[in-house]
């Protein structure tokens, strides 16, 4: 790293953690943060401080709620009968900003992973089942998890361990491209991915 004092070395560095934030984005973030006003870091120290603080998984799906219960579990408009079981939270936004799905989710936090030691058990799987037998009324459990080879491993995976439950099982359509991600889709896309679902 060149050398600029200790402070913006470690600054940069940390920003450098980032996801998709190489050296030299790190550096242009660090710069742009120390042009910015005493307030406006202050602000921002804050926001991730707060987020960090107040943000926990919702008790019944595990998407992000700063409440017990996230605002789609508590929304009674939504149908009860459908959970599309996702990802991650930011699945969770992207299947929102089709506006067409009007169910429930189930985040897993992951997908199984053999290569990164990630098993069933490291997923949000457990509470899926318990959720399952204690709401009778779900017909149908769609695997909207991203059609890359591990994403396609949960789906089967999920598909046969509750096969016997008399769930309809079905999978999102391929109409989002393999080892593509569900957050960086576009609606259109989102949306006849769900017209499109299988059964598995």
């Amino acid at each position: 790293m060149r050398q600029y004092p200790r402070t913006l070395n470690i600054l940069i560095n940390e920003l450098g953690k980032l996801p998709g934030i190489g050296e030299k984005m790190a550096q242009r973030l660090a710069f742009h943060i120390l042009s910015i006003t005493d307030r406006e870091a202050e602000n921002l120290s804050g926001a991730i401080s707060n987020a960090k603080k107040s943000l926990r998984y919702c008790e019944v799906c595990g998407n992000l709620t700063d409440r017990e219960k996230c605002r789609i579990c508590e929304d009674e408009s939504r149908e009860t009968n459908v959970i599309c079981v996702v990802e991650s939270p930011q699945d969770v936004m992207a299947m929102e900003r089709v506006r067409e799905f009007r169910g429930r989710y189930h985040v897993l936090h992951g997908t199984i992973s053999p290569m990164d030691g990630v098993g069933p058990n490291d997923l949000n799987l457990a509470s899926l089942v318990i959720r399952l037998q204690a709401e009778p009324d779900v017909k149908e459990l769609i695997l909207a998890t991203n059609p890359n080879i591990e994403g396609e491993a949960t789906a089967m995976y999920i598909a046969r361990l509750l096969k016997d439950t008399g769930i309809r099982i079905t999978r999102l359509a391929h109409g989002l491209p393999i080892g593509g991600d569900l957050e960086y889709a576009d609606e259109e896309t989102l949306l006849k991915a769900i017209e499109g679902r299988r059964e598995l």
